[in-house]
């Protein structure tokens, strides 16, 4: 399933529930090895496996103990390139260079 911005809440958590438990197990995890490693209960793995509401703490312990720090990181990159800002900047950066209109000369003025 692929998330969008119009996927439901509870649906993204399911899914995201589902990836973790194939991950899991394709990292040979049993719930209760992986929860000791990630320092939390097995309760909490079975909820956040479920597609219940979860903290985020978490989830990052989790991510952790699979070795998966860079998607923690990719979660909220820390310089995220929006296509809107970079054209802001460019018209910014276009209008910094544009001359003076009173330094523009067009050579009928007399010396």
């Amino acid at each position: 399933m692929k998330i969008e911005t119009t996927t439901p809440e509870s649906e993204i958590l399911q899914a995201l529930g589902r990836r973790l438990a194939h991950i899991r197990k394709q990292q040979g995890y049993s719930q209760t090895r992986l929860a000791e490693a990630a320092g939390i209960g097995v309760a909490t793995l079975r909820r956040i496996e479920a597609g219940q509401d979860s903290q985020m703490e978490s989830w990052i312990k989790i991510l952790k103990s699979l070795d998966m720090i860079a998607a923690i990181d990719g979660l909220v990159p820390e310089n995220f390139a929006s296509p809107l800002a970079e054209v802001l900047a460019d018209r910014k950066r276009q209008r910094r260079s544009k001359p003076d209109a009173a330094k523009i000369t067009w050579g009928d003025e007399s010396t």
